[in-house]
């Protein structure tokens, strides 16, 4: 998808989707990268294999499907992956979640973009999908231009708009502001 815009791209990566931005930050256009609770993995690392180092808290509430996709129990849903929202907007993000392949976690990163793009991090404290303190680890690592720690559940994009989007609008402008 970067290659079809014509011009600049931020990518902005949430979850497990902070292992595919790595990779697609490396295309030319592709300005910075901004992880958001998200995996951050090096050369030769997989987002499942930064679980096992550090096991999240919600990780028993996860069980892949026939088809290989990982869901988190229905009635565990909330307090594994959004316990800093309503009732009602936990069930909102429980039913339109599209459920990541398993094999997902597994795919090693190849050559992350984070070592020579700008970055930025949103660290999410109270997160039991992906363990806070693997968050800080890679965002330490990373050395981003901003780090915004949050006290946020791993849906801090829902829980905290402002400040995610903030951090968003930094990179956009190329600020560490």
């Amino acid at each position: 998808m970067v290659r079809q815009i014509d011009g600049p791209v931020l990518l902005v990566g949430h979850s497990y989707g902070g292992a595919v931005i790595p990779e697609a930050g490396g295309l030319p256009n592709a300005t910075g990268l901004v992880y958001v609770a998200a995996f951050a993995p090096d050369a030769g690392e997989s987002p499942g294999g930064i679980s096992r180092e550090q096991p999240p808290a919600a990780l028993e509430n996860i069980a892949p499907d026939s088809d290989g996709c990982l869901w988190i129990r229905p009635e565990k849903f909330r307090e594994s992956f959004a316990q800093d929202l309503s009732t009602e907007e936990g069930l909102v993000t429980a039913v339109t979640r599209k459920a990541p392949l398993a094999s997902a976690f597994g795919d090693p990163v190849t050559a992350p973009a984070w070592r020579v793009k700008p970055r930025w991090y949103q660290v999410s404290a109270q997160d039991r999908m992906v363990h806070p303190d693997d968050e800080r680890r890679m965002a330490a690592r990373m050395d981003p231009r901003k780090t915004v720690e949050l006290d946020a559940s791993h849906a801090s994009l829902a829980s905290q708009p402002r400040a995610v989007a903030d951090l968003i609008e930094a990179a956009a402008s190329g600020s560490g502001a």
